[in-house]
Order: structure tokens, then sequence, then C-alpha cells
């Protein structure tokens, strides 16, 4: 025997299909990502660079996804939130939130290295292509006076890891705002 649907049941099935497809259209459009862009020549290999972030950002703090693609997979990066000051690869990002963290602790920074990538905390290895996909804590105090959108202006931001420190060519920066 089958049993045929109302036109009543069928109105409230459409309707919900509609109304739940508008709910996640509204919830996928109310939260805006930013990316940023550089091309480098790095030897005799040009990497386009891209890096995306949330933006706004809580200002009591969150744990954010960070992507990334383009990036040298030779060269270990760190991706943290940073002050920054000028163009993209003129003046290292710093000071960064939770500083050096060794211990992985704070969760505010990652450090995407092919050699060591995974083997500590908040580590990992570049994907395919030289992606990344990590996640950090961000908040809008970086510590000694330091208050992103208050007295410094912040990004989410990749560098040279620390084999290579004084590198700018991987510094990306995409600038972010705190509610």
């Amino acid at each position: 025997m089958r049993v045929v649907p109302s036109a009543r049941t069928a109105a409230r099935a459409g309707f919900a299909a509609v109304a739940a497809s508008a709910l996640t259209l509204g919830l996928a459009t109310s939260a805006s990502a930013a990316t940023s862009t550089r091309t480098i020549v790095d030897g005799t290999t040009t990497y386009n660079l891209s890096l995306t972030a949330p933006n706004p950002l809580s200002s009591a703090g969150q744990v954010v996804n960070v992507t990334g693609s383009g990036y040298n997979t030779s060269q270990g990066i760190y991706v943290g939130l940073c002050v920054v000051g000028g163009a993209q690869g003129a003046a290292k990002p710093t000071p960064c939130l939770g500083g050096q963290d060794e211990t992985g602790a704070t969760g505010a920074s990652h450090w995407v290295n092919n050699t060591f990538g995974g083997l500590f905390a908040n580590s990992s290895k570049f994907g395919t292509g030289g992606t990344l996909d990590v996640n950090i804590y961000v908040n809008p105090d970086l510590g000694h006076g330091n208050v992103c959108g208050d007295n410094v202006t912040c990004a989410i931001v990749t560098r040279a890891d620390h084999f290579d420190t004084n590198d700018r060519k991987y510094d990306v920066h995409v600038p972010v705002t705190f509610n």
C-alpha cells in the first residue's frame, strides 16, 4: 500500500527545506573571511602565496582556522597574530601573541615545517602544493601594553621560522579587527 502525503504535509516539508536553506545561507554569509596574497621570487622559483583568516575576530578570544597555499615547502613558517607595520615583507611582524610558545601551551601560533612538523605541539607539515590548514588562538591583548586596534595594528601572519628568522620573503599579512 502506498501512502501519499497530504498537500499540507508536502507544503510543510517544502517550507522547512526552504527555511533550512535560508538559514544555512545566512550563516555562511555572516562569517566573513579576508584573504591576502603576495607573489615572491625565491631563487628561480615564483611562489604565489595566499593566506585566508576570519575577520572580524571576537575580543573575548577565540580559536580561528587559517588556510594558505603556494608556500615553499623547504622554508618553514610560523602562523600567528602579530603586530604589523608597513607592507608585507617590509618589517618583521612582531611582537606576536604567545611569544615563542615552545611548549604549545597557548595555541597562539602554529609552526609549519616539513622536517619537524607534527613532532611538536602546534606544528604540522605543509600539504600538497605548499598548503596549510591550521588553528590558532587569538585575542587582542598581545601583552606588554600591545592591544590590537587600540595602540597597534595587527594581522594574522605567516613569517619565516627560526631557521631563517630574518627572511621577509614569506611574510603574508591578513589585517584583522576585533569586535
